[in-house]
């Protein structure tokens, strides 16, 4: 029953991206669907540090996993500068690429240090995390 709550918490954080975007490109869906993955993670961690759901180190090490996992098909899935009406993306990824590059390696190496093995170590890990989202997104994203 836990899982199943935490599972629909991660959909319900998640879902407003889902139906607000309506992408033509393929390839600029499946990056927004990597975003998502990494998006719905966060969420579950977040969550959880924050006490809006209970700690569960199984779905703490699930949503590590996903972003360990996620964040390591980054840059693959924006080597190919390709556009969409509905994209985020902004030009400076690829004028910028290596720069890109090292800022998605630096959230795979944050999420492999995260502790999900207790709530404080959860709580200590995920502002490494989200510093690194947010340092990308501030220089990468609309």
């Amino acid at each position: 029953m836990k899982k199943l709550a935490i599972i629909t918490v991660a959909i319900a954080l998640s879902g407003a991206t889902i139906h607000a975007h309506s992408v033509e490109n393929p390839a600029v869906q499946k990056r927004m669907d990597v975003m998502k993955e990494i998006k719905g993670a966060m969420g579950v961690l977040g969550s959880m540090a924050k006490g809006a759901i209970a700690f569960d180190a199984a779905a703490a090490g699930a949503a590590q996993n996903t972003l360990i996992e996620q964040s390591g098909m980054v840059a693959t899935t924006f080597e190919a500068n390709e556009t969409d009406p509905k994209s985020e993306a902004l030009p400076a990824i690829w004028e910028n690429w290596d720069t890109f590059v090292e800022m998605a390696d630096d959230l795979t190496f944050a999420a492999e240090g995260l502790d999900t093995t207790s709530l404080d170590g959860v709580r200590g890990g995920l502002g490494n995390i989200g510093a690194s989202c947010g340092a990308c997104h501030k220089k990468f994203r609309m």
